[in-house]
């Protein structure tokens, strides 16, 4: 079979130029795609803005399939699921980020926040903990020390509220003393009520009030477990340092006041002390324990 050179010769430029347009658009395609993601993401931010968030997660999902890369979108898409208690797609969207190897410290650290909050939101508290936990050592870690301060006082697990409140007075200089001596007093009331262990409820409030010794209910509960164990002159010591320490605690016991000072053989200090206070500040409560004392 013969080959007609000229043919061959004309048959060149159409395949140079068919080479080019293929080419041409490849490259438009590209520029096309790498344009998508943006125009979806601001499509989604603009959704967000007028409120429409189930139009504004389909956006973002766009974009996220078209730059599955982009941290921002991932983090965007996870905190809408959040915000509409989808919490379960919220988490899938955070734990994808943080098993990336290619993320920086500060997004893997941003990622394990808004996992932690997830967890939160869904109550699934253990979770929570955990997520918390690993935050230590990061920018987040006084945002997750309160997360989890808050989180064990609902708990009531008052050993572990306390390590937390000691390590935040140590990162911002914070005054945490009331509420360390809230704690103690909380596990002080255990101790004597369900545990009957007075002795150890008693060294408990002695450190709650070093702790916060402007706090009234230490002294109170003192006062309380003291004169229970039939030391109504050691209690009545504890409630008559109220005006110097808490004087605006004094009016909330002075029936306790008055009934601990005739028990102990000194109602007329315990009189005195609450004139003094009605003087600073008239109260009903003091007005009714002077009746009750006279």
């Amino acid at each position: 079979m013969e080959f007609d050179l000229t043919w061959i010769l004309l048959g060149l430029p159409i395949v140079f130029a068919l080479g080019w347009v293929a080419s041409r658009l490849d490259l438009r395609q590209l520029r096309i795609e790498n344009r998508q993601a943006p125009r979806a993401y601001f499509k989604g931010l603009n959704y967000l803005l007028n409120e429409q968030q189930d139009q504004a997660i389909d956006a973002f999902i766009e974009a996220v399939q078209k730059d599955p890369d982009t941290s921002e979108l991932h983090f965007a898409l996870g905190n809408l699921f959040r915000r509409r208690g989808e919490y379960e797609r919220a988490v899938r969207v955070h734990e994808h980020l943080l098993s990336r190897g290619d993320i920086s410290a500060a997004d893997r650290a941003r990622a394990q926040h808004a996992l932690a909050l997830d967890f939160l939101k869904a109550g699934l508290i253990d979770h929570a903990e955990t997520a918390l936990r690993k935050l230590e050592g990061t920018s987040y870690e006084q945002q997750a020390g309160l997360a989890l301060l808050a989180l064990y006082e609902r708990t009531r697990e008052w050993d572990k509220a306390g390590e937390i409140a000691q390590k935040l007075e140590k990162l911002d200089q914070a005054d945490f003393g009331a509420r360390l001596a809230h704690y103690r007093c909380e596990k002080a009331l255990a101790a004597w009520k369900k545990q009957n262990a007075p002795e150890s409820a008693q060294t408990l409030l002695e450190q709650a009030i070093t702790d916060a010794p402007r706090s009234p209910r230490p002294r109170i509960e003192l006062a309380g477990l003291l004169d229970a164990q039939g030391q109504a002159g050691r209690a009545f010591d504890e409630l008559a340092r109220l005006p110097e320490h808490a004087p605006q605690a004094l009016p909330l016991v002075a029936a306790e006041l008055v009934r601990i000072g005739q028990a102990s053989g000194r109602l007329p200090q315990a009189i005195d002390l609450l004139e003094a206070s009605f003087e600073r500040a008239p109260s009903l409560d003091v007005t009714e324990a002077l009746v009750q004392a006279r």
